[in-house]
């Protein structure tokens, strides 16, 4: 559905397997600088949806949270996939070179982007991930420009 100046999608899924299912339709569309906001409680899923799309990618590394580092970058895939957490950054106000990844040549999903929003760019795909209460989750997908948009008619077709 078409909302102003954005395309919006819900999914519900009632698992893992199937929130990383979800993440795994997304990245075979993603192309070098596209940037993916992950937003949704502790605990919603956001880094199992991050699983998902370096599965695709074929990373074997373990996907963790990179809360303590900030930033975690797996090379061993094409195009590069960068994850930054950034709910530590609340309330910091100083130069930490986050835009190289993010504006940089690869796949850059952000964690908790309200405390960086000056850094996200005006296009880019926002996921909002709300827990349901057991294993159920409800998966937003909002596209900011003419690629997200279409990322999510994709995403709509399969």
């Amino acid at each position: 559905m078409k909302n102003g100046n954005f395309m919006k999608l819900t999914l519900k899924t009632k698992s893992s397997i199937e929130t990383q299912n979800i993440a795994k339709l997304i990245a075979p569309l993603l192309i070098p600088g596209d940037v993916i906001t992950l937003t949704g409680d502790l605990g919603a899923g956001k880094t199992t949806f991050v699983k998902g799309i370096a599965k695709c990618l074929k990373i074997e590394e373990d996907i963790i949270s990179p809360a303590c580092n900030i930033l975690k970058c797996y090379f061993q895939s094409k195009p590069h996939l960068y994850h930054i957490d950034a709910y530590r950054l609340e309330n910091i106000h100083q130069e930490l070179g986050l835009e190289e990844f993010i504006e940089g040549d690869g796949i850059c999903v952000i964690e908790w982007p309200v405390f960086i929003d000056y850094l996200i760019p005006k296009d880019h795909l926002e996921v909002s991930i709300v827990n349901k209460g057991d294993n159920n989750r409800e998966i937003t997908f909002i596209g900011f420009g003419n690629h997200y948009d279409n990322i999510i008619e994709q995403i709509k077709k399969a």
